[in-house]
């Protein structure tokens, strides 16, 4: 027997009719909240860096514009494959324009505290979706050792980063990457208490891995980032 289910308004509607056998293979496409940070952790390394499946839309688009407007190379090199290159990366300053676009664009951030010792970051731009603060963010790159100025931009000092104890004062997803990206590099052992621990924190852990990070607590709400060069 067949079930009908209608979904959302009469003029607007998905009609599904059950009671069929299901069959059949579909690839899943790349998660964007996935594929942003992991896009943001190239800027870690100056090696090359080949990622494949990463979805084709505006967000990603726009984060590859990032990434060259700091410095480095960032292409298409097939339908979801993406190569970029952060050899040369020396602007700190990220694009007003850019970061308007979306609120990933703070992402940046922490990989270029970490590898340039400072960053300028505009107010992030995209959806406004409830209580979105940015204080977590913050918080974990003061007790970094970083010294930060808020006015019309975050301007982001590294001074002399060292490993600390941190706990996020609330488990955000987008606050534990960018604190996890800051400590790849940073000397010493930091902990990050109350950590998010969401599927793409957990690839974002498993990339820098794969890049030579050395990070213990995956899939935990503690995780511990050991610096590396």
């Amino acid at each position: 027997m067949s079930q009908t289910a209608v979904i959302g308004r009469a003029a607007e509607a998905f009609v599904i009719e059950g009671g069929r056998p299901l069959y059949g293979r579909i690839q899943a496409a790349g998660n964007k909240n996935g594929a942003l940070p992991i896009l943001a952790a190239c800027l870690l390394t100056t090696e090359p860096v080949v990622l494949r499946n990463v979805p084709r839309i505006a967000d990603v688009e726009t984060m590859l514009e990032l990434l060259v407007d700091v410095g480095a190379e960032a292409e298409w090199t097939g339908p979801n494959e993406v190569h970029v290159q952060a050899a040369e990366v020396s602007k700190q300053e990220l694009d007003e324009e850019l970061c308007s676009r979306m609120r990933a664009s703070f992402l940046l951030a922490g990989p270029l505290l970490a590898r340039l010792g400072g960053v300028s970051v505009p107010p992030p731009g995209g959806d406004v979706i409830g209580r979105r603060r940015l204080d977590p963010h913050i918080h974990a790159f003061a007790e970094l050792g970083a010294q930060i100025e808020v006015g019309r931009r975050y301007e982001m000092r590294a001074g002399r980063l060292r490993g600390k104890h941190i706990f996020l004062d609330e488990a955000s997803v987008m606050a534990t990457e960018n604190a996890v990206m800051a400590a790849a590099l940073t000397p010493g052992e930091t902990v990050i208490g109350n950590a998010a621990c969401e599927p793409h924190v957990q690839d974002l852990c498993r990339f820098l891995r794969s890049l030579g990070a050395q990070i213990e607590g995956i899939e935990s709400n503690v995780l511990c980032v050991t610096g590396v060069d």
